[in-house]
C-alpha cells in the first residue's frame, strides 16, 4: 500500500490482488500490519488481510498466487477437566502476566483460584511508584517490580513475541476485552503503553473476580507446607495457612526472597543466563530521521524503532532490548541501596527521547560460584555499585556515549536531556559493569553507529545499570509443569520460562491447563 492510503484504498488493493469484482468480497479485516522502511524514498505499509468471499472453495482451487492462502481461523479451546478431586482452592502466587492469565483460565473453568500478590492494587501502586521517582523513597513491597500486573505494568506494554501459539491470540483478545486498543490484534509490533496498561490490568483482575476467583493484595507467600515432597499449603506473611494441593508459582524475575524460600524448601533450582548493561537515550527526532528519511515527520508514521545486535570476537554479544520510542528511562529498584533501570512509554509514545537497553549476555560461568542463586548475587553486586556511583538517593550513574567510547568521565550534558528520575550523576560507568561488558559495549556501539548514523553520537546518554532483563534463576519443572515438589507449578518470566508479557501469559495459561487436565473443579 502507498503511504497515504486509507481504508477505501485498502479495499481496492485487495480486490485487485484477488482479481475479483466487488460483489464477490463479503468482508475483510486487517490480520497484520507492518511498515517497510528499507527504502527511504518509498516507505510503505504492508498488510496481511483476512477476507471472506462468496465462494472461497472455488476461488482457492483456481488461484495461483503464492501470497493467497486459506485463513488460519482456529480459536483457542480450553482442555477438558481431569477426574482427580482437588483438595482446596488452587493458589496462584504473583499477579504478573503469567499469574493473571493462569488465574483467569482457572476461573473461566470453574476452579475459583486464590491469587496472592505481595504488592498492592494499581491505584496505590501508581502513587508509591510516583513517590519513589520524585523523592527516592523506596517501598520494597510496592515498586516497579511488585504489585498488580507485575513489572510489565510500568513498561512500554510491548506484546511482540517470537513464539507461535494459538494461546497468543487468546492473550491479545483478553487484553482487548479489558480495554486495550483493538490494533494490538494486527499490529506487527503491538504495544499498549503504561497509561492504558494500568487500566487493562485492573480489568483482568475484575474479570477473574467476576468468575469466582479471589485476589488478595499485600499478601506475600512467606512459606510453603510440604509433606512427603508434595505441597500441602501456602503460609502468608500474616501467618495464615492456606490448605491446598496445588499452587502456581509465577513470582516475577525480581522475587529474590521467593527464590530463596524455594531453595530452602528443597525445590530444585538452577542458575540461568541473563543479560546486563545500560539504557541508551537519544532524541526521538534523530531516530525518526535515520529510519524514515524524508518521511520522518509524516503524521501517518509512528515514532521510529530499531533493533540491533553485534557479535564480539570473544563470543559475547551486544544487543538492543525493549526499545521505547518516545519513552522514559525509569528507576526500577526493588531493594534498598541498589539502582536498577528500565524503559517505559505511554500509549502515545509522545516523549522527546527514545531509549533502549544495551545488553551483554552473561552465563553462570561469570557468576563466581555454582550456587543456584549465584546469579542473584551477581545482579545485586552491580546494582549496589551503581547506587554507590550515583552517590545515594537512587540517582543513577550516567555517561555520554562519546565519553564512554573514549574512556573518560562525563561532566556536562549535551543536546539530550535525561529522563531518569530521581535523577542522574554524570560519572564513568567503568566501575558499574564487568570489564568484558564494557569492552563489548564499546565495540558494539561503533557497529550500531554504522547501521544508524548518530547512534553513537557524543551526546547520547548511557544510564546504568540494567540487570533485570530476565530471571537469573530457573525453577526446574517436568513435562507435567510440576516442579520437583509435587503440586508446585512454576511458570512465567520469573520461573525462567518466558521473556515478555505475551510469552509469560501463555506460559501461565499452560500451567493452568496442566492443573485442569489433572483435577476436577470442586
Amino acid at each position: 500500500m502507498a503511504l497515504l492510503g486509507g481504508p477505501a484504498d485498502l479495499e481496492e488493493a485487495l480486490l485487485k490482488k484477488l482479481g475479483l469484482p466487488r460483489g464477490e468480497l463479503q468482508s475483510f479485516h486487517i490480520y497484520r500490519q507492518s511498515i517497510d522502511a528499507r527504502k527511504k524514498s518509498g516507505i510503505s505499509f504492508v498488510y496481511t488481510l483476512d477476507a471472506v468471499l462468496k465462494d472461497e472453495e472455488s476461488f482457492l482451487k483456481t488461484c495461483g498466487d503464492k501470497d493467497i492462502a486459506p485463513s488460519p481461523r482456529g480459536a483457542y479451546s480450553c482442555p477438558e477437566p481431569g477426574e482427580t478431586p482437588l483438595e482446596g482452592r488452587p493458589v496462584v502466587i504473583g499477579a504478573g502476566p503469567a499469574g493473571l492469565f493462569a488465574a483467569l483460565l482457572l476461573a473461566e473453568s470453574g476452579y475459583r483460584p486464590l491469587l496472592l500478590e505481595r504488592g498492592p492494587a494499581v491505584p496505590e501502586r501508581a502513587l508509591n511508584v510516583r513517590r519513589f521517582w520524585e523523592r527516592g523513597e523506596l517501598d520494597p513491597e510496592c515498586n516497579v517490580q511488585f504489585g498488580e500486573g507485575g513489572a510489565g505494568t510500568f513498561s512500554d506494554g510491548k506484546l511482540t513475541t517470537m513464539i507461535r501459539d494459538i494461546r497468543c491470540r487468546k492473550v491479545l483478545q483478553e487484553l482487548v476485552f479489558c480495554g486495550a486498543p483493538e490494533e494490538i490484534l494486527f499490529s506487527y509490533r503491538p504495544h499498549i503503553g503504561t497509561d492504558l496498561l494500568k487500566k487493562v490490568v485492573v480489568g483482568l483482575r475484575k474479570k477473574i473476580e467476576a468468575l469466582g476467583g479471589t485476589v488478595r493484595f499485600r499478601c506475600r507467600a512467606a512459606d510453603l507446607v510440604i509433606k512427603d515432597h508434595k505441597l500441602a499449603g501456602v503460609i502468608t506473611g500474616s501467618g495464615e495457612t492456606l490448605e491446598t494441593a496445588v499452587a502456581i508459582v509465577a513470582p516475577g524475575h525480581s522475587a529474590r526472597d521467593m527464590f530463596s524460600l524455594l531453595h530452602r524448601r528443597g525445590v530444585e533450582l538452577a542458575p540461568k543466563p541473563f543479560s546486563l548493561g545500560v539504557r541508551i537515550e537519544h532524541r526521538q527526532s534523530l531516530i525518526d530521521a535515520a529510519q524514515y528519511g524524508k518521511w520522518a515527520y509524516h503524521p501517518a508514521l509512528p515514532p521510529a524503532e530499531y533493533k540491533f545486535a553485534y557479535h564480539h570476537a570473544s563470543g559475547r554479544s551486544l544487543y538492543t532490548f525493549c526499545m521505547c520510542p518516545g519513552g522514559f528511562v525509569i528507576a526500577a529498584s526493588s531493594e534498598a541501596h541498589g539502582v536498577v533501570t528500565n524503559g517505559m512509554s505511554e500509549s502515545s509514545r509522545g516523549g522527546e527521547n527514545a531509549n533502549s537497553a544495551l545488553l551483554v549476555g552473561v552465563t553462570p560461568d561469570d557468576f563466581g560460584g555454582s550456587h543456584p542463586l549465584a546469579g542473584v548475587d551477581f545482579q545485586r553486586r552491580y546494582e549496589q555499585r551503581a547506587y554507590e556511583q550515583g552517590q545515594g538517593g537512587y540517582r543513577a550513574p550516567a555517561q555520554l556515549a562519546g565519553d564512554f567510547l573514549e574512556g573518560r568521565e562525563s561532566h556536562a550534558l549535551g543536546s539530550v536531556t535525561p529522563t531518569y528520575s530521581p535523577g542522574i550523576r554524570l560519572t564513568s560507568l567503568q566501575e558499574c559493569l564487568p570489564p568484558y561488558v564494557i569492552e563489548t559495549m564499546r565495540e558494539g556501539l561503533a557497529a550500531f553507529n554504522r547501521k544508524l548514523r548518530g547512534f553513537a553520537s557524543r551526546d547520547a546518554i548511557l544510564t546504568g545499570v540494567e540487570t533485570r532483563s530476565s530471571s537469573p534463576v530457573r525453577i526446574l519443572r517436568g513435562s507435567s509443569f510440576e516442579s520437583s515438589t509435587g503440586g508446585l507449578y512454576p511458570c512465567g518470566e520469573g520461573a525462567g520460562y518466558a521473556g515478555g508479557i505475551v510469552s509469560a501469559a501463555v506460559d501461565g495459561i499452560k500451567a493452568a491447563e496442566a492443573i485442569i487436565m489433572k483435577y476436577s473443579p470442586a
